[in-house]
């Protein structure tokens, strides 16, 4: 007979490696948002996300780093908009990642 202890163990054991990077709750948001859309404009992630600027902006900073986002700085009208999208490297672990959780929770 197992103890507690030793099934909570070997669950944990069992846990899928996930992709620390999107596993992240606000960014897991984020990426989960841009996966459906080709692209999005700071103001709508931040909309979406109901993450502040500052913290969606740190946020979109780790995922571009990683080569997961795009980021762009354009003027429409001579206003300054912030467009996202994500890489196909980004859609790729995104893909990863969901494999990986749904195999798990599917147990």
């Amino acid at each position: 007979m197992t103890t507690k202890a030793q099934s909570n163990h070997e669950e944990a054991q069992a846990l899928p490696e996930l992709d620390r990077l999107i596993h992240e709750p606000a960014r897991l948001t984020i990426v989960a948002h841009l996966f459906v859309i080709s692209e999005a404009d700071f103001i709508y992630l931040e909309q979406k996300t109901q993450l502040t600027r500052g913290n969606l902006s740190s946020h979109l900073r780790k995922l571009e780093d990683a080569g997961y986002t795009l980021v762009e700085k354009k003027f429409v009208e001579r206003i300054p908009r912030t467009v996202v999208q994500l890489t196909e490297t980004g859609r790729m672990a995104f893909v990863n990642y969901r494999k990986a959780m749904l195999g798990f929770l599917g147990r």
